[in-house]
């Protein structure tokens, strides 16, 4: 099985040969900034790092796209739509509520919480399971409902 790096570099390749150039340039900002990421802390990026990365431009991406479309700079908009879609494509399929719910509970009752003191351990363990899978901002705020608060 291939890394979602070469997998990444591989589509770059494509997209290139295919004359793409949207595509080719979203996916060319998303292996500069994988680059940058490993040249700054001296690592080589596995898949796990790799969704970081991912996870991080996409929020940047929505905030944009919010901000231009808020702006009426619809083709602004559209930019960042085109490489919304592309980074998306990378990403994991994201966890239904069914699953999302479960994963919390088993979060729990794992590290055996009982009040908001302990969320950091629970907010911990969801988050190692459901990286690039959930937002986590939402997680927080289930977690938190869910603890209690």
């Amino acid at each position: 099985m291939t890394s979602l790096k070469d997998r990444i570099t591989e589509d770059m390749k494509t997209a290139m040969r295919a004359g793409d150039k949207t595509r080719l340039g979203a996916i060319r900002m998303v292996l500069a900034a994988i680059k940058q990421k490993e040249v700054d802390e001296r690592i080589n990026m596995d898949d796990e790092s790799v969704l970081v990365v991912l996870e991080k431009m996409l929020k940047q991406r929505r905030e944009s796209l919010s901000q231009f479309t808020d702006a009426g700079r619809n083709d602004l908009a559209q930019v960042e739509q085109d490489e919304i879609d592309v980074i998306s494509a990378y990403m994991p399929e994201p966890l239904d509520e069914a699953e999302l719910e479960a994963l919390i509970a088993e979060a729990i009752s794992e590290s055996g919480a009982e009040s908001m003191r302990d969320m950091g351990k629970v907010m911990a363990i969801v988050k190692s399971r459901a990286q690039g899978r959930a937002d986590m901002s939402a997680v927080s705020a289930r977690v938190k409902a869910s603890l209690g608060v």
